[in-house]
């Protein structure tokens, strides 16, 4: 194995000056430099990064740990990340929490012995400030990304709650939809919380009722779809509603799949739209009407946000990014005579 003595033997230099090199130290002349960088060429010299580390007391490493890998969304998020991540020279990390705060922590546990230099985190829920306090005692920057957690201070990019949900809302009273219900995630997650308060003030703005019994609280990542469905499909005719939004993805699928089980037509006899667009499962897409979210962007954006706080060029408040969404129409919301 190629040793910093090795370089230096051959260069004529100390092994001091091929550290400094390899650390872009500016008190090495630029002839020297360019002969060490040669030579390290040369002999196909990798630099031992834990080495590194211990004297620059950064290891270039950086971590996303989302909620859901399987979710397209989630994916998207993780190669914005990477990309921006790798372009401005560090290795990304990637953790999945499976929208548990349990094995959250055990991620942010191994992160903190990795001695990473900072983290961009989608969290699992309001019960994460446990883990997020462990990052902050230790000064381990971190961004958040599509959530948050209440009484944590940190930068935050995200897509429009409000905004995208009254797209949807606004789309479904055009149609001439008057019953409308919400399949949401829990509660205890940011974004369902702000995305049931957008749905409930869309629907006074479109005159629309609010009727409690339509907002349905189940889970993100998976649920019992089928008994969530026809709960709401048993209801009276004058109770029962004709479009559902779905808060993510998943629970749009999921819904359709259900729906299909009660023999149920999308759109003849309800009409579904959904947050987040499912591209990657083709037995229903480009079928379901969604508002798409620049997932790609928040991962690229939130990365940079990161990078900049760990390198200290972010200014001293913390900033708030909130990215439009994208409503795309589809057949699972047109109406039918």
């Amino acid at each position: 194995m190629v040793t910093i003595y090795d370089i230096a033997k051959k260069a004529n230099v100390s092994p001091m000056t091929v550290s400094r090199v390899i650390n872009n130290s500016p008190s090495i002349s630029e002839t020297t430099r360019k002969k060490v960088e040669q030579i390290i060429q040369e002999l196909d010299y990798i630099p031992n990064k834990q080495a590194r580390s211990l004297t620059s007391k950064k290891t270039k490493l950086v971590s996303l740990v989302i909620s859901d890998i399987s979710n397209p969304f989630f994916t998207t998020i993780a190669r914005g990340a990477e990309d921006k991540a790798l372009q401005s020279g560090y290795q990304l990390l990637l953790g999945n929490s499976d929208e548990q705060t349990e094995k959250e922590s055990r991620y942010i546990d191994m992160l903190l012995s990795t001695h990473v230099d900072g983290v961009l985190i989608a969290p699992a829920g309001d019960l994460s400030h446990t883990n997020l306090r462990k990052l902050a005692k230790r000064k381990v920057p971190f961004v958040f990304v599509d959530r948050y957690v209440e009484g944590i201070e940190a930068d935050l990019v995200m897509g429009d709650n409000a905004e995208t949900t009254r797209k949807l809302v606004a789309h479904l009273a055009e149609q001439g939809h008057k019953q409308i219900a919400l399949i949401n995630g829990p509660s205890s997650v940011s974004n369902a919380r702000e995305r049931q308060q957008a749905f409930e003030d869309a629907l006074v703005l479109n005159g629309i009722e609010v009727r409690p019994h339509l907002v349905i609280e189940s889970h993100f990542r998976q649920d019992n779809f089928p008994d969530i469905v026809q709960r709401l499909m048993s209801l009276t005719p004058e109770e029962r509603p004709t479009a559902i939004v779905a808060a993510n993805n998943f629970i749009g699928i999921n819904t359709l799949r259900a729906l299909r089980e009660l023999n149920l037509r999308v759109p003849d006899d309800i009409a579904v739209a959904c947050f987040d667009d499912p591209e990657p499962i083709p037995d229903y897409n480009p079928f379901l009407t969604v508002a798409a979210q620049p997932a790609y962007d928040m991962g690229y954006i939130g990365m940079q946000m990161l990078i900049e706080r760990m390198e200290g060029t972010a200014p001293a408040a913390n900033r708030k990014v909130m990215l439009p969404s994208r409503l795309i129409v589809r057949k699972s919301t047109q109406r039918t005579e």
